[in-house]
């Protein structure tokens, strides 16, 4: 008896699979899953290289009601760009949950992790955000600033965005690509305490391993996402800014306790509350804003139940596309 494996290129799944209202619904199904019971999801494997100057992570998540589970290997490996690589690439595999076999491999080189990234946030905006959002701000310049404001547009119909970074004309071209993109007014902060203080939902996508996002900036109907601390050393914002929202929610509590702003603000010893996830906050099990007013803070490391949410999908949007194989 034959058995078939699709295998796609990043060029074949960006043509295939787009950031867009579906993707958002998968994920959002992926933390509803999260929410229940019998989720299958290990600690992230994380592999420091040091004298590589390179780290690999590897994800993976059984989630039952999904016809398959991904397992992702993703290496960084930073020097790259001197021999003219990129430095992050890597690749999903999808596995049927019935009965183990490989149904199809993404050699994407990150892309579906940079969507499925970008669509928990929009999650996580969705559910947390004000109703009512003018101004959307990022802290970042980089591929995930953009898909993020990109993502939260699709449930947030803001005007006005503000980008800042620590290279201006990163952020000018960060703010550009966004009005190409969305047709919407969009330009650089002069500093990110204005970004915050004019926001009323806030996106921090940044390496950071000192604060870029102080507690005393939050305000009164404000929502901040926080997605770039995936690694023990990161920490993007002020530990304080945790004890100070109405809400705090992570994706994953146990994930955030070691290596999301969880971590720095457990150790900062200013938040021993146990908090919810942002599962349980779409499940209903959990509440989520109460007023326009409150201040709400998600705290987004990444999970492999994402990864196999977005594997799942891509492998229903892609037709004729990629190399089928017969074993």
């Amino acid at each position: 008896m034959g058995h078939e494996i699709r295998i796609l290129t990043e060029r074949e799944l960006r043509a295939a699979v787009a950031l867009d209202h579906d993707l958002v619904a998968a994920i959002e199904r992926a933390f509803a899953a999260l929410a229940g019971e019998g989720v299958v999801m290990p600690p992230v494997m994380s592999m420091a290289l040091h004298d590589r100057n390179a780290e690999v992570d590897v994800k993976t998540a059984y989630l039952p009601g999904f016809d398959g589970f991904a397992v992702k290997v993703s290496p960084g490996f930073f020097d790259n760009p001197r021999i003219g690589l990129p430095s992050l690439n890597g690749f999903m595999v999808l596995l049927s949950a019935e009965t183990g076999l490989v149904q199809a491999v993404f050699l994407d080189n990150g892309y579906l992790t940079d969507i499925r990234t970008a669509a928990a946030g929009a999650v996580a905006a969705k559910h947390l955000a004000p109703r009512q959002v003018e101004t959307a701000g990022v802290i970042g310049t980089g591929v995930q600033a953009r898909l993020q404001i990109r993502a939260a547009r699709l449930v947030r119909g803001f005007r006005r965005v503000l980008v800042w970074g620590r290279a201006g004309e990163k952020a000018e071209a960060c703010a550009a690509d966004l009005r190409a993109e969305l047709g919407i007014e969009a330009e650089v902060a002069t500093d990110p305490a204005r970004l915050v203080a004019e926001s009323q939902l806030v996106v921090t996508t940044t390496p950071a391993t000192a604060p870029v996002l102080r507690a005393e900036w939050l305000h009164p109907g404000l929502h901040v996402t926080a997605m770039g601390s995936d690694q023990p050393g990161k920490n993007e914002l002020e530990p304080a800014a945790l004890a100070k929202a109405h809400l705090y929610v992570a994706d994953r509590v146990a994930q955030a306790e070691a290596m999301g702003e969880l971590r720095a603000a457990r150790a900062a010893g200013v938040f021993d509350a146990h908090p919810s996830e942002l599962g349980q906050v779409v499940t209903g099990a959990a509440p989520g804003r109460q007023s326009e007013a409150e201040i709400t803070i998600a705290d987004l490391t990444g999970t492999g139940a994402q990864d196999t949410a977005v594997a799942t999908h891509a492998l229903t949007r892609l037709g004729e596309a990629g190399t089928v194989i017969r074993t």
